[in-house]
């Protein structure tokens, strides 16, 4: 499938699933808590919670983690592609989302539209409304 503004959003079932389920247990481990607390015997009960808390801030991270690595990556090759069609580097004062949101430019338009993001201060949302012409990244976490 041809990837364009409306359609690039990455969806993964299993580890979006995952994450709702995660939330959901810790809910349900801090209700569990609340009413063991009224009782009397909340040992248990604050022990799952601190065993959600630590899954939900591992999952955070690990998500986290990789979108670094990805920001770093995407940086490299599109001031390098800037540089390749240009003879130029990027302009420094370009944003992180902004240097995202051009990655899905094309050749033909990315020098122009990168001029425009830091002319007109656009956000990575901007910037990829502008698209005209859609290169797909297929390869993201």
């Amino acid at each position: 499938m041809e990837q364009n503004y409306k359609n690039h959003r990455r969806f993964v079932p299993v580890y979006h699933g995952a994450i709702l389920l995660v939330l959901l247990g810790l809910v349900g481990s801090v209700i569990n808590f609340v009413r063991r607390y009224n009782e009397g015997s909340m040992l248990t009960a604050a022990l799952i919670v601190v065993i959600f808390v630590l899954i939900a801030v591992l999952f955070y991270y690990a998500r986290h983690f990789a979108l670094v690595a990805q920001d770093r990556a995407i940086r490299a090759e599109e001031n390098f592609r800037h540089f390749i069609l240009t003879g130029k580097p990027l302009d420094k004062s370009l944003r992180m989302g902004q240097i995202i949101g051009l990655r899905f430019a094309s050749d033909e338009e990315f020098p122009e539209l990168a001029k425009r993001a830091i002319e007109e201060k656009l956000s990575m949302e901007s910037i990829k409304k502008a698209i005209k012409n859609w290169r797909g990244d297929y390869y993201r976490v």
